[in-house]
């Protein structure tokens, strides 16, 4: 047992503070331990100060998790909370995520005061949103919408659109739901119809490799069939060397009943005007490999250079 009490490191959103109390409630029940065995620790991440531009100008989803990352290495917290789809690919050297946890609605929510779904928004409708993924699919979907970039937490967004700066906008159904907002959603959107962000809906706890103490104590939350299904989009995500400044999309689901895993992605012009997906099913142990393959095949089929205007 880590000395007490145990420092979780986290965001100080409402969202990431729902996340990081998932954490410590999860671990209080597995373990039995009180409340006051566990302090959350809220640092304020670059992506947090920057509110007024888009990330991918300033480098992409690290700005989310360098200074948690940081102190985590100085040893200054035990533990990080993160979005998993707010995570690199790559961690810094030292550090590993063994634990994810039971995997949330995957889908995107539209949300709307003027149409109950995306496909009844009035043509040139404004939406808004700061996800090129979101806005690729909804340009390829519904070339006359337009878009305007936003950012913020939940209730930023909301608030923007209570403003009249959109008619719609799309968020994460996890995120409304782990905040108890389902209902502001108008509608979720099915993944047929726009796929997912990697590892949308997963959280993720990070902690210092080797840390065995902590790992023991992480270990009883640990979902195989999410990690199973992030681990093949994370292979996906890394092979195309995806970021902010990318739109990709991808999301694998896992049958326990005959232990087959069925794999979905996509590639997207930011405008909407090319895309190319695939899909890939096989064995559980195969995960990873489905993922890089099928990013092998889109990097193959889109060409040189089809990110190359992103830069």
């Amino acid at each position: 047992m880590p000395e007490l009490p145990i420092r979780i490191g986290t965001r100080g959103s409402p969202l990431a503070l729902a996340q990081a109390h998932e954490v410590r409630d999860r671990l209080m029940a597995a373990h039995g331990l009180p409340e006051d065995a566990f302090a959350i620790r809220i640092i304020k991440t670059t992506g947090d100060r920057i509110q007024d531009k888009a990330l991918r100008a300033f480098g992409g989803k690290g700005l989310f998790t360098k200074e948690i990352e940081e102190a985590l290495l100085a040893g200054a917290i035990d533990l990080a909370v993160h979005s998993m789809k707010d995570m690199p690919t790559a961690l810094p050297e030292g550090l590993a995520i063994p634990c994810i946890l039971p995997r949330e609605d995957v889908r995107d929510a539209f949300i709307s005061p003027k149409a109950r779904d995306l496909a009844s928004l009035p043509e040139g409708a404004v939406v808004g949103t700061s996800s090129l993924r979101r806005q690729a699919q909804l340009k390829r979907l519904r070339p006359d919408l337009r878009i305007v970039t936003y950012r913020g937490n939940v209730q930023t967004r909301l608030r923007k659109l209570d403003e009249g700066v959109a008619d719609a906008t799309l968020l994460a159904m996890a995120g409304l739901k782990r905040l108890g907002m389902e209902d502001v959603a108008t509608a979720p959107i099915a993944v047929e119809t726009l796929l997912p962000a990697v590892a949308q809906g997963a959280i993720g706890v990070e902690l210092r490799a080797g840390d065995e103490a902590v790992g023991d104590l992480l270990a009883p939350l640990n979902d195989e069939d999410t990690a199973l299904c992030i681990a093949a989009e994370r292979a996906f995500l890394a092979r195309l060397d995806g970021s902010c400044r990318t739109p990709i999309a991808g999301l694998a689901r896992f049958d326990g009943a005959t232990g087959r895993l069925a794999f979905r992605g996509m590639i997207l012009k930011p405008d909407g005007s090319a895309a190319f997906e695939t899909a890939r099913e096989g064995a559980a142990r195969e995960a990873m490999r489905m993922g890089e393959d099928a990013a092998d095949e889109l990097l193959a089929r889109a060409g040189p250079g089809f990110f190359d205007a992103l830069d």
